[in-house]
């Protein structure tokens, strides 16, 4: 029997226990949410979202409560539909068909641009970048104003936020560096202070990790963790990622996406098995906790397999 062949038998004997496994997360997920009866408990209330695009549905029935102030994920592979979630949630791209409500709001309702004024998107690629002679203080300061640069001065109490908040984030020593010459792990947390000087009550971390090297990628999820440690009234955290890796132990929640549909939602221990990951990412994998933290292990035994079903 082919190495390819015998890697799709593999994942279809798994794929009922997988489906069984979704069933039962997946309910008593729900269970939770009509447990509250509204949405006021909920930072995000989505209900059968579906975002089509031609003849292809990006997202489709997505039913998905976040509470306010849990750090959650949304994890899946490339073209999954965890970015396009992330702007629907967002207010930048409106759903095709169903219901959202962020922070109390409903879509449809609301003024969706005084309500992004509490809600903050974090991405590596895709922002306006800066002016050269920025530095990285006058960048997070500018999180004050929700502009990409500096127009009039801030006041002294955003200013001495932004200052607290580079030093949250590691970036106390080189805050008067140009924005520029910063590393792309710093100018992440950069961009991460600047999106909570204003107190944001969602923020929404899109890949965040993407490109850095390990210490950079740590870095970053130290920030992210620091925001549930600080004793303080945290924002509601949405990270988004491909890697289990990248989920630091602040997670209570995570969604796994897969072709536009939710695959499974529940706590992590719940979600993150051996046997749906391998069925979502198309390949065989192991997990591994440590620490509060999730790992994926692919032997190189399977590597042949991987190749030849490609």
């Amino acid at each position: 029997m082919s190495g390819s062949r015998s890697y799709r038998i593999r994942l279809n004997r798994k794929h009922a226990c997988v489906t069984g496994l979704k069933a039962k997360i997946m309910d008593r997920s729900a269970a939770e949410g009509a447990g509250a009866g509204h949405s006021d408990g909920f930072a995000i209330v989505a209900r059968g979202v579906g975002v089509r695009k031609g003849d292809r549905w990006i997202l489709k029935d997505v039913d998905w409560t976040v509470p306010r102030g849990a750090c959650v994920a949304v994890l899946g592979p490339n073209g999954s539909g965890k970015s396009s979630l992330a702007r629907v949630i967002s207010g930048y791209l409106w759903p095709t068909e169903g219901e959202v409500s962020v922070l109390g709001e409903p879509f449809g309702a609301v003024d969706l641009h005084a309500l992004r004024e509490s809600i903050r998107l974090v991405q590596p690629i895709g922002q306006a970048e800066p002016a050269s002679e920025m530095t990285a203080f006058q960048v997070a300061l500018t999180g004050a104003f929700g502009t990409v640069g500096l127009y009039r001065e801030a006041p002294a109490e955003a200013q001495a936020e932004a200052e607290r908040l580079l030093g949250v984030v590691g970036l106390r020593s080189v805050s008067r560096h140009p924005y520029q010459t910063l590393s792309n792990g710093e100018r992440i947390r950069c961009l991460i202070a600047r999106a909570l000087v204003r107190k944001p009550r969602l923020l929404l971390l899109d890949e965040p990790t993407a490109g850095l090297d390990l210490l950079a990628r740590e870095q970053v999820l130290a920030t992210i963790e620091s925001l549930f440690r600080a004793g303080e009234d945290p924002p509601t955290v949405v990270l988004i990622t491909h890697h289990l890796e990248e989920l630091p132990p602040a997670v209570s929640r995570v969604m796994v996406l897969d072709e536009g549909k939710i695959a499974a939602e529940g706590t992590p221990e719940a979600v993150l098995t051996s046997d749906l990951l391998s069925t979502v990412y198309r390949c065989p994998l192991d997990v591994v906790r440590s620490d509060g933290r999730y790992y994926s292990r692919v032997s190189p035994g399977a590597w042949d397999g991987l190749l030849a079903s490609s």
